[in-house]
């Protein structure tokens, strides 16, 4: 089992990071909210210590391990807790964590179940599931320091429309017509993390029409 990894930083991608260590490059999967903070967690020379969940994603016909990284011990300590909800393993709690914990632990603890299931893949059903499991355990994680994350995250989501449009208008849209689109695409998917997701939504939505 594969606790921590400590590796150069050699590439970020959507929902990870790849580090080598000692000439083996690991992919390592980050929740989106967490990725947000990689940058400025590096140390001079390039390198980051992870605290990783170790498990076996089991298909059909393979089985693949899976790590899944943290800045600390108590981030994971929180993902552990979220899955053990039913009907939440760790590739939807991976998913499902794109707001700051402080926030998801307020919301649990408040019962707030529309934050909840403003969560990707979190419907209103599992959002209760989630409270009736999870309120009046997860205080500590209230206190965690993260709000300039979500600061960081709106300018994030400005960069993307921003990059979404300019590459609509390369493409002979009328800006009124893709900001129409990328406001749509928006309010069907709000948990879009990149301009690729985001073009991808709206292409999907013009196929439908």
């Amino acid at each position: 089992m594969i606790a921590r990894i400590c590796g150069k930083l050699k590439e970020k991608t959507d929902y990870g990071v790849i580090l080598e260590v000692n000439g083996i490059s690991y992919e390592v999967m980050i929740p989106s909210i967490i990725l947000q903070r990689i940058d400025e967690n590096l140390k001079p020379d390039g390198t980051i210590e992870l605290v990783t969940y170790h498990y076996v994603s089991c298909d059909p016909s393979k089985n693949i391990p899976v790590l899944i990284g943290f800045l600390n011990e108590v981030e994971k300590d929180f993902f552990q807790q979220f899955i053990t909800v039913s009907g939440i393993g760790p590739k939807a709690a991976l998913r499902a964590l794109n707001q700051p914990i402080s926030y998801i632990a307020k919301a649990i603890d408040e019962a707030d179940v529309k934050f909840l299931q403003s969560l990707p893949g979190i419907g209103q059903q599992r959002a209760r599931h989630i409270i009736a499991k999870l309120q009046g355990k997860v205080g500590k994680f209230g206190l965690i320091q993260d709000e300039l994350v979500s600061i960081k995250q709106k300018v994030s989501r400005t960069d993307i429309e921003e990059e979404a449009l300019s590459i609509l208008l390369q493409l002979q849209y009328k800006k009124q017509e893709a900001t129409s689109m990328i406001k749509q695409a928006l309010e069907r998917r709000p948990e879009i993390e990149t301009t690729q997701e985001l073009l991808n939504e709206v292409y999907r939505q013009r196929k439908i029409k």
